[in-house]
């Protein structure tokens, strides 16, 4: 069903999986139902090795940015597939390059002849540097205006702009930075400026945001992660093998370490999968920092838009040219912020995408990577 708004296309999505977050008898029923492991059973689980997938890149490296900006700060990036279609992909919040390798395999590696795609660690996580300091999303955005003069991709009309949660506040910032280099815009999961919607209070939304600081364990940290970001259904469902790479047939991919025939292994269930991705960043000794990832919860609180400035920012860039997304099950961003994102910019495409969380790029990334293949090709012809 469709429903439109001015010259927005508004589609309500059929859902892939149900939606349990609104019936808390079925909350329950799956709380009860799913046992998640413990972090330890994880760690010794004989696919943790490998849930880094060894995507190799065909160009990489770092570069100093912000030099007249409080830096130099360095920046991590990587380019997979060396095609003519560019895609920029900004990760969100405590999020770093890998987060992407779903989107990074599917675009890079198996269609690398077609696409060139630019993934980044965001200052203050990842292999990029992390300075203590004031972070806004409109100097990340500067930051990667910089790495995109960098590499190269200057020309109008040039780069495909994704961005998720955090990643879509900086998009937004880099689209009202550079409008006229861009050949698209997705924003996913995201908004102009943080409402809990009409069904909170403001207690309510307070305490949303001081439950990412509130010291928890390690296994009760990633478990309430997990229930914010994906639907609960999805999280107890098996781990999806068949999306796996392989060194067999995946193009410029390594054997995945402690296997005897180099192949990559499926978790338990997708928890799991999120749970190990989410302990390897951790217990790596650089990639996840708390004043990094403090500075970048700043970031997001901080971010602000206004209707004039997105509505100049959409001018700009071409309304035909914006696909925007948000999931009925966002527990992290509610659905009201991208509902308002929607009527504000007026994007070619909107989708309010019913059962979908804030995470799709996870666990709806076959359908997300098709929709997004299918936009590109339409924009190119633009």
């Amino acid at each position: 069903m469709q429903f439109h708004l001015s010259s927005c296309q508004w589609a309500s999505v059929t859902p892939v999986v149900g939606d349990t977050s609104r019936d808390p008898r079925l909350v329950s029923h799956w709380q009860l139902a799913f046992t998640p492991p413990s972090a330890e059973e994880t760690v010794n689980h004989p696919a943790f090795a490998s849930v880094i997938w060894d995507l190799e890149p065909h160009q990489q490296g770092t570069v100093e940015v912000a030099k007249g900006r409080g830096g130099p700060v360095k920046i991590a990036w990587e380019i997979h597939g060396d095609g003519p279609t560019k895609v920029l992909l900004i990760m969100g919040l405590a999020g770093i390059k890998t987060s992407w390798q779903r989107q990074t395999k599917y675009f890079g590696h198996d269609r690398s002849n077609e696409y060139s795609v630019l993934i980044l660690d965001n200052r203050g996580m990842g292999d990029s540097d992390k300075p203590i300091a004031r972070y806004t999303t409109s100097g990340m955005a500067a930051d990667i205006v910089e790495l995109l003069d960098h590499v190269g991709w200057t020309s109008e009309r040039e780069v495909h702009l994704v961005g998720i949660s955090l990643g879509g506040m900086i998009a937004q910032e880099v689209a009202f930075a550079i409008p006229t280099r861009l050949r698209s815009l997705t924003l996913i999961g995201t908004t102009a400026q943080f409402e809990s919607g009409p069904a909170k209070s403001w207690s309510d939304a307070m305490w949303q945001r001081l439950s990412f600081v509130i010291p928890k364990s390690e296994d009760q940290s990633i478990f309430d992660t997990g229930r914010k970001l994906f639907p609960q259904e999805w999280l107890a469902a098996p781990d999806d093998a068949a999306s796996l790479p392989s060194p067999k047939t995946t193009s410029r991919c390594g054997p995945a370490p402690g296997t005897p025939d180099g192949e990559y292994r499926a978790f338990d269930s997708n928890f799991q999968r999120f749970q190990a991705q989410e302990l390897f960043k951790k217990r790596h000794a650089s990639w996840f920092t708390q004043q990094g990832f403090l500075c970048q919860l700043i970031a997001a609180a901080g971010h602000r838009k206004t209707p004039q400035q997105l509505r100049t920012m959409a001018d700009r860039v071409g309304r035909e040219r914006i696909l925007i997304m948000h999931g009925t099950v966002d527990n992290m961003i509610t659905v009201p912020n991208g509902e308002k994102l929607i009527k504000l910019i007026e994007p070619g495409m909107g989708l309010i995408v019913e059962g979908m969380g804030h995470a799709p790029i996870m666990d709806r990334a076959e359908w997300l990577n098709g929709l997004l293949e299918e936009r590109f090709t339409a924009w190119g012809k633009l």
